[in-house]
């Protein structure tokens, strides 16, 4: 009898355990606030800090008011990695660029679950740090800090070219047939690159080296085809800038010194800029017209809301929606702010995940 009971005790044992085993940690439900006119669903990608391993995707569904702020975990049963940079959408599935963990995570759209992990290491095994990430036809194209520009096929996920940019390339966009790659040389500080590297796609090589200004950051493309970038100095004495290369001659057409902008977004040739300075602990967020080259509105923000620290800045290519996110302190979670288009808060979402950096509609 006792033996009986100490094989039933121990199969009663053995089935709880491999039913935890089955079961997710289901995350504690945060309430979303009043979220006007907002529908379809979001992903947020935080980076969180450096060597931590704790980036993060959240997962907001504006239709049945639930939010998941570690939706990656939850529907892959892992983390994401160790400081994720960069996250666009391409057709059906959803890129996620994960820097300091050396990898690009190929997720499904619709259910964010992981279809492939691509590594980014060279044949010495050394991590290449991926940065960011552009799309131009069938192929995705990654730049990464050691200098390096990786074509994936999309189809099959796989690496099936790399070539040499400039140093730490920190911004990528594809545009007229061509690849714009920021070389900012940020890991040789002070001794920054002040080059965009120009890419033709058809035969993917280097074409030629456009000079604009310390430290280029962002780069995106409006609808005439001219390239805007983002020269971030160096945090002292040479302040960030605006600059506009020319789509057709691929030189600089000009420079907006009147711009010290930091990061920006366009949406309809119009873009959206803010600058934060880092020892003064202020900021500003901006308009801009593309296609008359002139700013349109000194301040963006029109009802006095405040932010601590902008780390992100988004439009919905639908409502027009302008979104920023607040990193706080950069060691807490940040917040999630939606602006109507006449730069009042719709709502705001707070603690969405530490540092976020990126946001996808669905």
């Amino acid at each position: 009898m006792r033996n009986f009971l100490q094989t039933a005790t121990l199969l009663l044992a053995i089935f709880l355990c491999a039913a935890c085993d089955d079961m997710k940690d289901v995350p504690t439900p945060i309430d979303l606030p009043d979220t006007p006119g907002e529908t379809g669903q979001m992903y947020v990608l935080s980076e969180g800090l450096f060597n931590l391993n704790n980036s993060t995707l959240s997962f907001i569904n504006f239709n049945n008011r639930t939010i998941n702020t570690n939706y990656f975990l939850y529907q892959n049963d892992r983390g994401l990695g160790d400081t994720a940079n960069d996250m666009q959408r391409y057709g059906s599935k959803l890129w996620i660029v994960v820097n300091v963990s050396s990898q690009v995570e190929v997720l499904d759209l619709k259910t964010g679950a992981s279809i492939r992990r691509i590594p980014f290491f060279n044949e010495n095994k050394v991590a290449r740090q991926p940065r960011y990430i552009a799309f131009s036809g069938s192929k995705a194209y990654v730049c990464s800090f050691d200098g390096t520009v990786a074509r994936i096929d999309t189809a099959t996920l796989t690496v099936d070219a790399i070539i040499t940019a400039g140093r730490n390339p920190d911004g990528i966009t594809a545009a007229n047939g061509n690849l714009y790659v920021a070389n900012s040389g940020g890991l040789d500080a002070p001794n920054f690159d002040n080059t965009v590297s120009v890419i033709d796609l058809s035969n993917f090589s280097e074409i030629k080296k456009i000079a604009v200004g310390l430290n280029p950051y962002k780069l995106q493309a409006d609808n005439e085809g001219d390239i805007y970038a983002i020269s971030r100095g160096d945090n002292g004495n040479i302040k960030a800038k605006f600059v506009r290369i020319n789509g057709q001659t691929n030189e600089v057409a000009q420079t907006f010194n009147n711009l010290p902008a930091i990061n920006f977004t366009i949406h309809n040739d119009t873009a959206y800029l803010y600058n934060y300075d880092y020892i003064k602990n202020t900021y500003w967020v901006k308009t801009f017209d593309c296609k008359k080259e002139q700013i349109i509105s000194e301040n963006f923000i029109t009802d006095n809301t405040t932010l601590q620290s902008p780390f992100g800045i988004f439009v919905h290519p639908a409502n027009g929606n302008v979104y920023l996110t607040d990193a706080r302190s950069y060691t807490v979670k940040g917040d999630l702010l939606c602006f109507k288009r006449n730069g009042k808060l719709n709502y705001k979402i707070e603690n969405i995940g530490l540092n976020p950096n990126s946001i996808v509609f669905r």
